[in-house]
């Protein structure tokens, strides 16, 4: 009888005469007397459920299967379980052997993100695990994903407390390597609000653009949840005929005419300007704000 053959069965995307197409390839045991293999194709259907989609026997160390948009489509995570059977002998056959499951669609790495209102840029790659195909298009080939970004029931409703450095990123086609046939990146900042407002949490979301591709059309990708963690703000004051009160709580009283330098910052381009005028009377030298630029 066939033992386990150590067949390790795994699925890679392809792109065969302009579709998107999964292959499933595994090593065939020594060469021996002839084997045949049975191949069979399953996606998750629900957690711990899978749903068989297509099978066949081949004499060849691999199987295709095509992502049409209707038995498999972009979402779905997929299977191939491999079983070796000596020709004219089915009953001789080997365990069946599992791959991973290979999930096809657009991924967001990290999956989910846990920042602080600190200012810090944190990068957010998306990535195409299926190759970008556009048969018949002539111009440009590409996915375009709309950004948009929602706060999830937080206490205290308002905007999404997170910021993207773009509305809007392009999966170019790029030859498969691993698990990514195209990726872009984009910036995700927590919003530094002067508010104290708690850990509050937002999501992320993408949908493709008007695809050409039939694939596209039906498919949203995965959310990515943002944590932002609030952080206390420091504030600064200068206030009537200036009463000044630092970032430390240090107070000091200003009574000069003209323009100065009130705060900058050492780490980025910022910078604060006030304008101090003369509103006091004959007895008394008094400065009162009446202007301020700040970049």
């Amino acid at each position: 009888k066939l033992t386990s053959l150590a067949l390790q069965p795994a699925i890679t995307p392809e792109l065969v005469q302009g579709r998107v197409h999964l292959r499933c390839s595994y090593s065939p045991p020594a060469p021996e007397p002839p084997v045949h293999f049975r191949v069979l194709w399953s996606r998750l259907s629900s957690p711990g459920k899978r749903e068989q989609i297509h099978q066949e026997t081949t004499p060849q160390p691999f199987s295709y299967v095509e992502m049409d948009g209707a038995n498999l489509r972009l979402g779905d995570t997929v299977f191939c379980t491999v079983t070796a059977f000596r020709t004219g002998s089915p009953e001789q056959q080997s365990l069946p052997e599992d791959s991973r499951g290979f999930y096809a669609g657009i991924k967001f790495l990290p999956e989910s993100l846990e920042i602080a209102e600190d200012g810090k840029e944190h990068v957010l790659t998306a990535l195409s695990t299926v190759p970008i195909a556009c048969p018949g298009q002539v111009d440009s080939c590409k996915i375009t994903l709309q950004l948009s970004t929602e706060d999830l029931g937080s206490q205290v409703p308002g905007p999404p407390d997170i910021a993207l450095s773009a509305c809007q990123v392009d999966l170019l086609p790029e030859p498969c390597l691993g698990s990514s046939c195209a990726a872009a990146t984009v910036t995700v900042t927590a919003v530094t609000d002067f508010a104290q407002d708690g850990n509050r949490v937002s999501r992320l979301s993408a949908r493709p653009a008007a695809p050409r591709d039939v694939l596209w059309r039906a498919y949203t990708p995965r959310d990515v949840k943002v944590t932002v963690r609030d952080l206390p703000t420091g504030n600064c004051y200068s206030f009537t005929d200036p009463h000044i009160i630092t970032f430390d709580g240090w107070r000091y009283e200003s009574h000069k005419i003209g323009t100065f330098l009130l705060c900058r910052s050492e780490s980025r381009a910022f910078e604060v300007h006030v304008r101090q005028r003369d509103c006091g009377g004959r007895r008394s030298a008094t400065a009162c704000n009446c202007g301020v630029a700040a970049r």
